[in-house]
Formats: C-alpha cells, structure tokens, sequence
C-alpha cells in the first residue's frame, strides 16, 4: 500500500515536470529526461514527507503501524476453547474476561503471600511526580498501593466496567485519596490524554483484552516518548502454576505481541513467585 503511494507520487510529479519543460524546453534529449526524473524524484520526496525506510536497505519502527494495515492479519477466528472467545491474535486465543463479579477474587487475602504485590509495586520504575496508569484496575487493589509511590503524581485507574470504577470512587472517599483518578476505557483505547503516562502497568490483564494490537497502539500515544510499559503475567511455561492455560502468558509470545505494537523490550524480572515481569518502553525519537 505503501509502496504503491510513493509510485503514484512520483508518476504525478514526473507529469508535472514534463509539462514545465516542454513549454520552455521543447527538446527531447536525454539530459532533460534525466533532469526530469530528478526533479519528479525530489518533488515526490517533499510532498510525501523524506526518503522510504527501504530505499536505503532499512526500516525506522520508531512508531506502530496503522491498524488498517494490520489488523486483517493479526487477528484469525477459530471455535472458542472453553476459557477462550475463539479470536486468536498472532497464535494466542484470548481468554474470557473476567467481570465484575470477581471483584472478590482480587481482594483475596492469599494473594498477599502468594503473589507479592508488594514486591511488584516496590518494583515498578515510577518518580514521585510521575503520571501512572492502571489499566484493568478492576477494584483499585493495586492502583491504591501504587498512589504513595507518586505522591506528587497521580494513578489513573483504567477500566471498562462502571461497576469497577464504582468501587474504586467508594474506597477514594472511604480512604480520603487525592492522587487516584477512575478513568472509563474503552476495549481498543484506554482514553488517556495524548503524551501524558510516564508508566502505565496491567496486573494479570493484558491476556483478557478482547482488541490487544489496538488498545497497545492507543496507549502507545498515551505514553511520554520514552514512557514504560510493564507487563505482570502467570508464567504460562510453568504448568505448576494453579491458573487457567489462557489466563497465562509466556514471555516470548507477550515479546512478539508488544514488539508488533511498537514497543521496545526493556527486561524481564523473574522475582514474583508466580508471574512474569515484563518491562517495555515506546521508543525515544
């Protein structure tokens, strides 16, 4: 698609070369031919914008594709396995969302011991003035562990379902928190103003998201250049591990999905008992 815009670009430059010089210049020598085909080339450049990666042998991915050009191959459809939708985004199907009837389960006392939130909170690359987002923060568990980590920043707790941000707006009141903000997302965008999220973190999430190129891509620019993303999901390589096969993820496949999206890998961190801890970053121009 690409390719062809550069070649319609440069036939209608040539055009309007050729007309130029055979009003002032009406010869047929192969030195204005050339000059032609140099000022079509140069004006072609100008209209669309700089040379193509491929011109020289290389690509520049300092930003996602588009999702038009894209989604029609990442997403296939197969029968739904019974944990999943049937929609398989680059060989993983997604799993079922788990609503807000499970807000209990988030709360659960084991998940102190089994799970070391603390140690993830304690580990997240955050400044004390830095803006996070909590994307999937279901009932605000981790968004209120995070708020004293930025205490001159802010926590946006992101979520689709109004009974969550319900919850979470009781326990701002209930606990007088001033840096915790419920933000009503989207399933393709998590409705953040444009350059503004220094972190943004999803905790046992990102598996569930129903549209994960374009809500990946929407954050993206959501995100300061530079902006990290962390990724905290079950380590699907360990089958110990008590969670649903679709509920976890391996750390190769959560690199290919997230490098598609336009991010760059960063590192992984393999302190939580249970999970994986994947750091991203949207690349600094």
């Amino acid at each position: 698609m690409r390719s062809n815009l550069w070649l319609q670009a440069y036939i209608g430059a040539k055009r309007v070369f050729s007309h130029c010089i055979t009003v002032v210049m009406p010869v047929r020598a192969t030195p204005v031919r050339a000059i032609v085909g140099g000022l079509a080339l140069l004006l072609m450049l100008l209209t669309i914008g700089g040379f193509p990666g491929d011109l020289f042998g290389q690509q520049h991915a300092l930003s996602p594709p588009t999702a038009t050009d894209t989604t029609d191959t990442l997403y296939t459809r197969q029968p739904p396995s019974r944990n999943g939708i049937g929609k398989v985004y680059l060989g993983r199907e997604i799993s079922k969302v788990m609503g807000h009837r499970g807000a209990e389960w988030l709360e659960r006392p084991a998940r102190e011991s089994k799970e070391r939130p603390d140690l993830l909170v304690d580990s997240l690359p955050v400044d004390a003035s830095d803006t996070v987002a909590d994307i999937g923060a279901g009932t605000g568990y981790l968004s209120f562990r995070v708020a004293p980590r930025v205490p001159q920043g802010n926590v946006l707790a992101v979520d689709i379902q109004p009974e969550m941000l319900n919850i979470i707006r009781k326990r701002i009141t209930e606990r007088d928190v001033t840096n915790v903000t419920p933000v009503r997302g989207t399933v393709t965008d998590p409705q953040l103003p444009t350059d503004s999220v220094d972190l943004a973190y999803m905790v046992d999430a990102y598996h569930e998201f129903s549209h994960p190129y374009e809500m990946m891509t929407a954050l993206y620019e959501d995100l300061t250049p530079g902006g990290r993303v962390v990724l905290v999901e079950y380590r699907r390589e360990d089958p110990s591990i008590p969670i649903k096969t679709l509920h976890k993820m391996t750390e190769a496949q959560t690199r290919k999905e997230m490098r598609v999206a336009g991010y760059e890998w960063v590192e992984t961190r393999e302190m939580l008992p249970r999970q994986h801890f994947m750091i991203f970053q949207k690349p600094v121009d």
